[in-house]
């Protein structure tokens, strides 16, 4: 296994705990996330009920296999994940419980949530299309499916196949599409790759501004983080291309999106103050700081995203049930090695 690395937001005491310390108010996070909006949340909560706030990073894998081996004696409330997908496996694993809160379920959108309550989603984004201001027409785009069209062939930017991102991609198209239909799909895309996979989200917009393709598969937040950038070549590349939302059709399903989410874990010590951080990174307040500063869609209907992301336009999001996105991981994963996609 790789080695975890530790990111202490405060002391954080693992399963040596005393019995005086397990008296302190705390709560403790195994996180994938590595974004600086999650540490500006957690002192934020901090100053606000007295509770610290313990992280411990690493990939959703790693830590899924560490709550797993440490059963009943995990020091572990939450685990904070940025995809869908790896939450259902968490629930496979056996180690989450449900959330029951009432606040919680006031505080989402009702198509973000896990209908078995297991989890609860902080932010989602659209796994959408760029397209060249230079090269490509708006009129040029359509669905997902459409990507597959040999008008794209040399022209199309994306990331490898073992990015989670795309895995919940293709999960979503076997759910709606069928593996086989998907399959062929996917053998399509990759004949239209303007060059192999490689390098992130970010560096598939930069190559379109760079003239090595025309359009590119990124989530939406990294056009945000670009635009709001104070690197010229980033600010550059986000403002080459424009922002696509495919399958928004009336009888089409809509935009792919996925999730940031948290769920409680099964064995937590701390749960009151679990559900505590739960409902504040839910609330109104802590939205709002999501959106100014990731450029994620909010899950609370209640706030509007940032100035940039409202300059694209609101757009059909598909209402696929998110743990669709983990059920269909094998197949989606078979379907990349099949057909090419590196």
């Amino acid at each position: 296994m790789k080695k975890i690395f530790y990111i202490v937001i405060t002391c954080f005491v693992l399963s040596c705990n005393t019995k005086s310390e397990k008296k302190l108010q705390e709560v403790n996070l195994y996180s994938q996330r590595h974004y600086a909006v999650d540490e500006k949340q957690y002192e934020n909560f901090e100053k606000e009920t007295g509770i610290k706030v313990n992280v411990v990073k690493a990939n959703a894998d790693e830590l899924i296999e560490r709550l797993k081996n440490e059963g009943n004696n995990s020091p572990a409330d939450l685990f904070v994940t940025v995809d869908a997908g790896k939450l259902y496996n968490a629930r496979q694993a056996g180690v989450l419980q449900k959330v029951i809160s009432q606040k919680v379920n006031d505080n989402v959108r009702q198509e973000l949530r896990d209908p078995d309550g297991y989890w609860a989603p902080i932010t989602y984004r659209s796994r959408v299309i760029v397209y060249s201001n230079e090269r490509v027409k708006k009129e040029e785009l359509s669905t997902y499916e459409d990507l597959a069209n040999p008008k794209w062939k040399n022209k199309l930017l994306v990331r490898s196949s073992s990015n989670a991102y795309n895995q919940a991609l293709m999960s979503s198209l076997v759910a709606n599409l069928g593996a086989d239909a998907t399959e062929n799909w996917s053998s399509a895309v990759v004949d239209n790759f303007a060059r192999d996979p490689k390098g992130s989200d970010r560096d598939q917009v930069k190559a379109i501004a760079a003239g090595q393709g025309d359009i590119a598969i990124v989530n939406s937040y990294y056009i945000g983080l670009l635009l709001s950038s104070d690197k010229e070549e980033e600010l550059n590349a986000g403002n080459s291309v424009s922002v696509f939302f495919p399958n928004q059709g009336v009888n089409e399903r809509g935009s792919h999106i996925n999730i940031s989410a948290i769920g409680l874990t099964k064995n937590s010590p701390n749960k009151e103050n679990a559900i505590k951080l739960i409902e504040y990174l839910t609330s109104e307040e802590a939205q709002e700081v999501y959106v100014n500063n990731s450029y994620e869609y909010p899950a609370n209907p209640s706030v509007e995203p940032s100035e940039i992301v409202k300059n694209w336009g609101e757009f059909k999001i598909d209402k696929l049930n998110l743990n669709a996105l983990g059920e269909h991981r094998i197949e989606a994963i078979k379907i990349f090695d099949k057909t090419g996609w590196k």
